[in-house]
């Protein structure tokens, strides 16, 4: 699926099962509208803000039953919901992940700090576990043990993008990094405006990695009692979030001017490494 952005994984690949390729792909055009909303041009934050409830009053119309009300919103919108209300209606999807991705992005236009990881870990609850939830009911694996393994993963590899954009959320005016643990690393907020990279700033990046590492291990299971292609691409997908940490660690945990990202001999990598990794 072309985007506009710099996608570190996957998103609908040759490597998912043809019939799920356009379900995914109306779920990523959901999800990339509003965060575009959120994060993208030169808006003020009222007029992001009123954007979203259009977002919102769209789903609840898809949520309702109204679905021949959506070919008269805006066609921006139409494009949007009309086939995901398809794809929500074919394959059953529940409407709560939608709403909380929607309550995700609003946050990220009122919040731009977080005190402790606690508060961190409910801002990803809301902005990546979605994701993965919606895609293991159309995978029909949405079970306790799924989804918490999921969850692992999804969160993982928020914070991941949240270590390798340490850099790029400071121009935003935003910090994910949780200010108890700067505090207590000894990394102040005008050390990150200045991009400096000292023992403090590389040991609190160390600690972020480290817990990265940790959850997407617990995850990992899922990975291999999903079968098939849908398990390689998800093997593929965490094989990314840990190539991504080990460019952070090779660079020194410098982000600021070496931000990570994959190249083709990375991709070989994990190609290989996810078809190693044996399903269950």
């Amino acid at each position: 699926m072309p985007v506009d952005h710099y996608e570190n994984f996957p998103v609908a690949s040759i490597v998912l099962p043809k019939h799920l390729r356009q379900p995914v792909e109306a779920i990523y055009r959901f999800a990339r509208a509003a965060d575009d909303i959120a994060d993208e041009g030169h808006e003020s934050a009222d007029e992001r803000l009123a954007t979203l409830r259009a977002f919102h009053n769209a789903l609840h119309l898809v949520a309702t039953g109204h679905l021949q009300a959506l070919a008269d919103l805006p066609a921006f919108l139409a494009k949007i919901f009309v086939p995901l209300a398809d794809t929500i209606s074919q394959h059953q999807l529940p409407l709560v992940p939608f709403f909380d991705l929607l309550s995700a992005f609003e946050q990220d236009i009122q919040t731009k700090r977080y005190e402790d990881f606690t508060a961190l870990q409910h801002y990803c609850a809301r902005s990546a576990n979605p994701v993965g939830r919606l895609m293991l009911y159309l995978y029909n694996q949405a079970d306790k043990a799924s989804m918490a393994q999921s969850d692992a993963i999804c969160t993982a590899l928020q914070l991941i993008n949240f270590a390798q954009d340490v850099a790029l959320d400071w121009q935003k005016g935003r910090i994910y990094l949780p200010n108890n643990e700067m505090q207590r690393f000894g990394v102040s907020p005008e050390s990150i405006g200045e991009d400096i990279c000292d023992t403090s700033f590389k040991n609190l990046m160390a600690f972020q990695t480290e817990r990265c590492r940790s959850l997407l291990k617990s995850g990992e299971p899922l990975g291999r009692t999903l079968s098939g292609r849908i398990g390689l691409e998800l093997r593929l997908i965490m094989h990314g979030g840990w190539r991504i940490l080990d460019l952070i660690e090779k660079n020194q945990y410098d982000v600021f001017r070496h931000r990570p990202t994959l190249a083709k001999s990375d991709w070989a990598i994990m190609l290989w490494r996810g078809l190693l990794s044996k399903p269950l």
